[in-house]
């Protein structure tokens, strides 16, 4: 019995050791994500304004390869950062930035043969090289701006359609909202009505037969030939006269 106690405790205890060591894994993994991912925005962002100064300080094939390569990463970026934010609103944008995946494998490689041009000391090849890179700058951010494009008419386009049909609904609720009636009117319309509902109507047969008189017929005719119906009661024995009674001889006083 000791032994199998002993046994649960060091299982349970291993197991929370276990899962410290996992925990603790995980936590690096994220913490270093974290870092990396600051890192290499912060290095985008010192790499962007080295960028945009040589391509507004210098002239020439130095200042032309600057001014590419910062046009390449300014229009990736803004089509990354558009597909991603809406394709958790429109599914239909996965297809889209798979695409973007594809065109991003091109802009990486351009990006990196202009990026080693700017250290290649024959200053004349580079200059001859400038036409055909700024042809496929232009093709690539030119697919890049379609994708973006396109993604913010498309969510535009969708957010009229709702702000349309959002507005058709207010216009109806407020229409109901001002559909009221003057009390005046009401209750006149309710008095009148009372007054047409207790007005005695004609009598038909098929009334009659539920319990109502017909038409031309009274209730009882009584003596006053008054119209109210007769209760209906049993006859009187006593002033039943039946075929093989006698009748009743009168007293004599004397």
């Amino acid at each position: 019995m000791e032994a199998a106690i002993i046994t649960i405790m060091a299982l349970l205890f291993l197991s929370f050791v276990a899962l410290g060591v996992f925990v603790t894994v995980k936590a690096v993994k994220a913490t270093k994500r974290g870092v990396d991912r600051t890192l290499d925005q912060a290095r985008r962002t010192v790499e962007d304004t080295t960028l945009r100064a040589k391509s507004f300080g210098q002239t020439g094939v130095a200042g032309e390869l600057a001014r590419l390569r910062l046009s390449l990463r300014t229009s990736m970026r803004a089509t990354q950062e558009a597909l991603q934010a809406g394709v958790g609103e429109d599914a239909s944008l996965k297809e889209s930035l798979d695409l973007f995946h594809r065109l991003s494998g091109h802009g990486l490689e351009l990006d990196g043969d202009l990026k080693r041009l700017e250290r290649e000391p024959d200053r004349a090849w580079v200059a001859g090289q400038l036409p055909e890179l700024t042809e496929r700058t232009e093709r690539i951010t030119g697919s890049a701006d379609a994708l973006r494009r396109a993604a913010r008419d498309r969510a535009l386009k969708f957010a009229e359609d709702d702000l349309s049909a959002l507005s058709a609904q207010i216009d109806v609720e407020a229409g109901a909202l001002r559909h009221w009636t003057d009390p005046e009117n009401t209750a006149s319309g309710t008095t009148s009505g009372a007054a047409a509902g207790s007005a005695p109507g004609p009598v038909t047969e098929a009334a009659a037969g539920w319990g109502h008189p017909a038409a031309g017929q009274s209730g009882h005719a009584g003596p006053g030939g008054g119209g109210e119906p007769s209760a209906i009661t049993a006859p009187d024995p006593r002033r039943t006269a039946y075929p093989w009674e006698k009748s009743a001889r009168p007293e004599t006083t004397t």
